[in-house]
């Protein structure tokens, strides 16, 4: 797959998955924006250093890089990405928003600071993007959008105690998705999302693991980013170089929201006498 020319913009590029996204785009050819904030593993504090340190390996290896550093949960930092991409580039072809952050806290001591962190860069973040991304998007000939979940979100078999308001963020990102591909539709702008599983500084990992890389995620990432992919509202669960999609169908024959063709109940006892039936999971 070539991007050569393409322009892509990778939030939290400055190291980890992102890097490893950023670098395989540009080696493909793609001109590439990468975006951190800089933070620590709490998600605090900022250091500009750690995305202009990325930027610099790249352009040493001969390739067109750029760095911002910013705090993307505020609209004006994202806006502020969306525009210097375009002025220095000219447009915008490829958005991804890879910038996370994973704090545990146990519901009886949720804050609303620790909630939102968490929102702010999994929630607002995605939203300020596509809102300015949109318009340049649009001008593009083959625009593509990748967000970020998570299993440990989307499955109760892999859910920790301490995760909620993390896990509301990785929905949220999927529900965006959805609303985006609706809105994208008349204009080609695909949106899908990935769901990767890597050992990188999130699960307290440094130097390079032996399995679970971010590269063996990284694959994927570039085909929903590339014009070959004509897919869109696709969760893409990516782990140890392995790849499976996915994505919250309806059950067949449902004329929603008026009949869900299956079992009806008038009270309550007429649910729990179904249960069984209407337990399809």
């Amino acid at each position: 797959m070539n991007f050569t020319n393409k322009i892509a913009v990778i939030t939290g590029a400055g190291r980890g998955l992102g890097l490893a996204y950023a670098t395989e785009l540009a080696q493909r050819g793609a001109k590439v924006v990468l975006a951190d904030a800089g933070t620590d593993n709490s998600g605090a504090g900022s250091d500009a250093s750690v995305v202009q340190n990325a930027v610099t390996a790249l352009k040493q290896q001969g390739f067109e890089a750029v760095s911002h550093h910013g705090d993307y949960a505020q609209e004006a930092a994202c806006r502020e990405l969306i525009e210097q991409t375009v002025g220095r580039f000219g447009g915008l072809d490829i958005l991804i928003h890879n910038a996370g952050w994973v704090g545990y806290q146990s519901v009886e001591k949720t804050d609303r600071t620790f909630v939102d962190r968490a929102l702010g860069i999994n929630l607002y973040a995605p939203l300020w993007l596509c809102q300015h991304a949109w318009p340049h998007l649009k001008k593009s000939a083959a625009p593509r959008i990748v967000l970020t979940t998570s299993d440990r979100a989307m499955f109760a078999e892999y859910a920790q105690p301490g995760l909620c308001a993390y896990a509301a963020g990785k929905m949220a990102q999927l529900g965006i998705m959805n609303a985006l591909v609706m809105e994208g539709r008349p204009e080609g702008i695909l949106v899908n999302a990935i769901s990767p599983v890597a050992k990188t500084r999130m699960w307290g990992v440094s130097g390079k693991p032996e399995n679970l890389t971010a590269e063996s995620v990284v694959p994927g990432v570039i085909f929903l980013a590339s014009g070959t992919c004509q897919e869109s509202g696709v969760i893409l669960r990516a782990s140890n170089g392995q790849f499976t999609a996915c994505r919250f169908n309806e059950n067949p024959d449902v004329n929603y929201p008026h009949d869900l063709a299956r079992i009806s109940a008038t009270h309550a006892e007429g649910v729990r006498d179904q249960w069984l039936n209407i337990r399809e999971y």
